[in-house]
């Protein structure tokens, strides 16, 4: 890394730099998850989109590897960049400003989705968001975005009408429906692969500011009737306003005992969400569900997901809630979550009428169908090799089982939800499995924004040099 370039770099850009001899590197390089802290040459802590501009064509001239950080969410480290430059949106650009009018929210690239829902909800409005609140706007809008409201209004990306972003070039553009249309077609499922998105322009939707929702436990002996209701329910297309969770694991100490726990949504009141969910409630679950703000949906997952912790992820993808797979991946849960690590199985059951009326290829997001997500997670304390592969191999061996008796076992695993993978995502071969036959066109996009490969930390588009710019 050359001096005079460093400090040249450093005199023209507004935000701040932080390397290894500053103060506030270990925090500017500390993740959700502890196993994805990696150790970056620069942190650039960007103010607007010209400082982005600045840190990519640094990094360029310099060859180091460029990660872009929004929530840092990512437990594959594809917010981190070992020995690499790190374009950090969240301590300046995590603002959110509301046209009320117009239903519209102007997210900062590195906001996450706490902001968002508490800013729009003042206005009576909400936007199609995460299910976990300290989740970044930007990695999970690039990646397709699914939230309790999805079942309304489809996902994230269904509501984005537009982006401006950094390209690999270091040119500043706007993408939407008429202006760089193939990029914003890109943007909307492609992830990071084709710049530093810097703003974010989402739709808004008319919200009341209470619904139902809470956690309900069913102990074992209600497990049974638990799956066999829960694909009635699945099978019957529920209303799009319900929406629930089910989720396998160890329930509070001290007895931490195996358990399912159910977090159930309704857009209503607590009276129609109670009619809603009359099939779970009917069957007497230790009930914590009320009628709550709005906002505080997406914190219900919060006390399961804080930072400071390893964490692996992986998804695999189910046609239906086949009640002998839920029966047999609840055995993991005993077998798999110690007191040193934590596993748990979450069943996303999001009704998806609203999701497939949209086309796979209207976008680069090619994961709709009639499937859900099944996301399995490993937490753990101990960051070494051997606890590392332990969650990894616990974690593929619960969803290895669970897509092999889908039935599509191959497209259980290899359509599954990009934002849930593991650190697989770095073979060109999963790339192309995630994106299907959109593969070919987003590698012409990647050939005219980012023929460099400039952005290659989450499931890297290999540019196709025969297309021209």
């Amino acid at each position: 890394m050359s001096a005079s370039s460093f400090e040249e770099f450093k005199r023209a850009f507004k935000g701040e730099v932080v390397t290894q001899a500053d103060d506030g590197y270990d925090e500017a390089i500390a993740r959700w998850s502890i196993g994805a802290v990696r150790k970056a040459k620069v942190v650039a802590f960007v103010k607007d989109a010209e400082d982005a501009s600045l840190a990519i064509k640094y990094a360029k001239t310099e060859k180091l590897p460029l990660a872009i950080r929004g929530g840092g969410h990512s437990p594959a480290a594809a917010s981190s960049s070992e020995g690499g430059l790190v374009v950090d949106l969240s301590r300046h650009l995590n603002k959110v400003t509301i046209d009320a009018e117009k239903k519209l929210a102007f997210v900062d690239g590195g906001a996450v989705w706490e902001t968002v829902d508490k800013t729009a909800i003042q206005h009576g409005l909400a936007s199609v968001g995460g299910t976990v609140n300290h989740t970044g706007v930007g990695g999970l809008t690039l990646g397709g975005g699914y939230g309790f409201l999805s079942a309304q209004y489809g996902l994230v990306i269904d509501n984005l009408v537009q982006v401006t972003m950094v390209v690999g070039d270091g040119s500043v553009l706007t993408a939407n429906d008429n202006e760089n249309p193939d990029l914003f077609w890109a943007v909307r499922g492609g992830g990071c692969n084709f710049g530093v998105c810097t703003q974010f322009v989402l739709k808004l939707h008319d919200q009341r500011k209470t619904v139902y929702s809470g956690v309900l436990i069913f102990p074992p002996p209600l497990l049974d009737q638990l799956f066999k209701v829960v694909n009635k329910w699945w099978d019957s297309n529920p209303t799009d306003k319900s929406a629930m969770f089910m989720v396998f694991a160890k329930g509070p100490p001290p007895e931490r005992l195996p358990c399912a726990v159910v977090i159930p949504f309704h857009n209503g009141s607590e009276e129609e969400g109670r009619e809603a969910f009359k099939f779970l409630l009917d069957l007497k679950p230790l009930d914590h569900s009320e009628e709550m703000p709005f906002e505080l949906v997406n914190s219900l997952q919060n006390p399961n997901a804080t930072p400071g912790q390893n964490v692996y992820f992986r998804a695999v993808t189910q046609t239906g809630v086949h009640p002998d797979v839920c029966a047999a991946a609840f055995k993991y849960i005993p077998e798999f979550s110690t007191s040193e690590s934590r596993f748990a199985l979450i069943w996303e059951l999001v009704p998806n009428k609203k999701i497939n009326s949209v086309s796979n290829t209207a976008m680069a997001f090619n994961c709709r169908g009639p499937q859900f997500n099944v996301l399995c997670v490993c937490q753990w304390d101990t960051n070494d090799p051997e606890s590392n592969k332990a969650a990894r191999d616990k974690v593929f061996a619960a969803t290895d089982m669970i897509a092999s008796r889908d039935v599509d076992p191959d497209d259980s695993r290899g359509k599954s939800y990009g934002n849930y993978i593991g650190d697989e995502y770095v073979a060109v071969d999963r790339a192309k499995q995630l994106f299907g036959s959109n593969y070919p066109r987003l590698q012409q996009i990647k050939q005219k924004y980012d023929p460099d490969v400039v952005f290659s930390k989450w499931f890297s588009i290999v540019p196709d040099a025969s297309s021209t710019r």
